[in-house]
């Protein structure tokens, strides 16, 4: 095997690491959005049916009407959008993602560095690069905005842990 196996393993480690932590931050970010419309349904939708009976026991039927036509709209919409359970698959793909990050950083700044030979470090980095990829097959896709909005709190630092900013690692 070719003596710097060890430091190209280390580079597609560090790139794997970027990746997850994108993916993970979009992943976070469409939930967030998804969760938000479940809530912009389904509150107007419980408020409006409720004070619809109570209009329509009041004698104004026009009212009670708009307003079961209006709860009929939300639960039709979040009957068809699903967004709680699309918050919930973004966010389980996020956690999944940091966890991916995690296992690739500490087997990167560890076991890397503990004297693994060349073969077990390469099997180890093609378990986690198949992890990685079923990950990607099996996530829900996210948006370009949710992406963006990822990339700028990244560049920000937001995703950095304190040690991190404080020490921040010379690769050797």
């Amino acid at each position: 095997m070719a003596p710097d196996i060890i430091e190209r393993i280390s580079d597609e480690l560090l790139r794997m690491e970027e990746d997850c932590n994108h993916s993970a931050k979009a992943h976070f970010n469409a939930s967030d959005r998804w969760a938000l419309w479940n809530y912009c349904f389904g509150i107007p939708s419980v408020v409006l049916s409720t004070a619809a009976g109570a209009t329509f026991f009041k004698d104004y039927p026009v009212l009670a009407g708009s307003m079961a036509l209006g709860v009929a709209v939300l639960t039709s919409l979040m009957t068809f959008l699903k967004p709680g359970e699309k918050a919930g698959g973004h966010k389980s793909s996020g956690d999944q993602y940091l966890a991916l990050k995690n296992n690739a950083r500490v087997f990167r700044e560890i076991e890397l560095r503990s004297g693994i030979e060349a073969e077990a470090a390469l099997n180890a980095m093609k378990s986690l690069t198949t992890r990685r990829d079923e990950l990607n097959q099996a996530s829900p896709p996210f948006s370009r905005s949710d992406f963006e909005k990822a990339k700028k709190g990244i560049d920000a630092g937001e995703s950095l842990h304190v040690v991190d900013k404080v020490k921040p690692h010379v690769r050797s």
